[in-house]
């Protein structure tokens, strides 16, 4: 089966996950029609099941259109469809770790960017003034002033959602001054998080730090005074159609920097337990999630997506090889992730 390319997408500049995925259109060189959410998408699209950013419209063979939504697959059926300049990586043990730092950034990274845009004041005015306007530039402003104000409200009104809210902002804001120092530590020993070329976790990282870094003021700030090193790596993933990457560029199992089990250390310390108590509440049919993190209360409603996060990391841990998936748990080790595994 072959894409008809361009690949036709709908986003939007502040969505994450758009970024993240025209970032990874650009670098694979892969042809692509962008769409702006809400007033460029032809009525002849097929409406996607659950309505999400981006929506790929792809077909196959020159056939009907599908809507697709989900980055992490997209990534992989697109690794199929199209040949050379991959994000996935070859060797099975990069490929997992590379697996489980996106899943964290799509999943609990996504947490500090909903959280700061719609917790502050200032971050709040922001994105009330400028989402809109993406949306319709000519649109009258006394129009544009009342879709920000709906806006907001209903994005407040949504935190739950992703478990924001008085008891965790301080575990979330804590997680992210110090995942800025783990990477900014990383970068200071190779350009990418797989080496000296991206994997699916750059991209993934990339999109939710397109926000945090490069929009809502109080982590912009925050990022800014912590890690100017961060900030500057985001201008720089935003386009890598120029890079020329080989397959040696890849980290090496066997040369695997102590900065990337820095990283996966902040995975095991707030997403693992995340998960794991986001799966108790889910066979329990729980109303909430109560949990600690941190040391931290933790209280949220239960993400039955992340249920299955929880479900399709453990299938993807247990059909390794066993050298591979010894080699895997040598890296987990000691870092909180492990937790993920234990039967």
């Amino acid at each position: 089966m072959t894409l008809t390319t361009p690949l036709i997408l709908s986003g939007a500049p502040g969505s994450p996950y758009t970024r993240k995925m025209i970032s990874v259109l650009r670098y694979r060189h892969i042809p692509y029609r962008f769409l702006l959410s809400g007033h460029s998408v032809p009525e002849n699209l097929p409406k996607p099941k659950v309505a999400l950013l981006p929506t790929f419209f792809l077909s196959e063979d020159g056939g009907p259109y599908e809507a697709a939504v989900d980055s992490t697959p997209l990534i992989r059926r697109f690794e199929k469809a199209f040949d050379g300049r991959h994000v996935v990586p070859a060797d099975p043990v990069i490929e997992f770790i590379d697996y489980l730092l996106e899943d964290y950034a799509d999943e609990w990274l996504t947490k500090a960017m909903f959280h700061y845009r719609w917790h502050y004041k200032a971050d709040i005015d922001r994105a009330a003034a400028i989402l809109p306007r993406w949306r319709g530039i000519t649109t009258p402003e006394e129009e544009l002033v009342k879709m920000g104000e709906f806006f907001a409200q209903r994005q407040i009104s949504r935190l739950y959602v992703v478990g924001s809210n008085d008891t965790t902002a301080p575990v979330i804001e804590a997680s992210y001054l110090r995942y800025l120092d783990a990477m900014n530590a990383h970068l200071e020993r190779q350009p990418f998080l797989m080496g000296g070329r991206p994997g699916g976790s750059d991209f993934g990282a990339f999109g939710q730090l397109t926000q945090l870094t490069h929009f809502d003021p109080t982590p912009m700030e925050e990022t800014l005074k912590r890690s100017p090193r961060v900030f500057a790596w985001v201008d720089l993933v935003e386009d890598l159609s120029g890079l020329e990457p080989t397959e040696d560029d890849w980290m090496k199992r066997d040369a695997i920097p102590d900065t990337i089990r820095g990283l996966l250390k902040e995975v095991g310390r707030v997403y693992v337990p995340a998960l794991l108590a986001n799966a108790k509440a889910l066979m329990a049919g729980a109303e909430k999630v109560e949990t600690e993190i941190d040391g931290k209360p933790w209280v949220q409603q239960p993400f039955p997506y992340q249920g299955k996060c929880l479900q399709w990391l453990r299938e993807k841990h247990a059909a390794l090889g066993a050298a591979d998936r010894k080699a895997v748990d040598d890296v987990l080790s000691g870092t909180g992730c492990e937790a993920l595994f234990r039967v």
